[in-house]
């Protein structure tokens, strides 16, 4: 599943620099593609934007629920 970042974002800009799949972008608050998110699968053990936002502002997206499966392809055909 995609993630998605909620009002509580304070915009620190934490997040940007380690998304391996540059899927968050500024805004107000900064937005996360789900299209571009797999949540550090293939790249990392866990999604690197939780680990460092300050806010604990970053959460499941509810409507895009994908497989690591699914996470998996994705991340191989952003990165292929």
């Amino acid at each position: 599943m995609a993630l998605l970042i909620d009002t509580n974002c304070t915009e620190c800009d934490a997040c940007v620099s380690v998304c391996p799949n540059e899927a968050i972008t500024k805004g107000t608050p900064y937005v996360i593609d789900p299209l571009r998110c797999t949540e550090c699968v293939g790249a990392e053990d866990e999604p690197q934007c939780k680990l460092v936002c300050p806010a604990d502002c970053i959460q499941d997206h509810p409507d895009f629920r994908e497989s690591q499966d699914e996470l998996l392809a994705k991340y191989r055909d952003l990165h292929g």
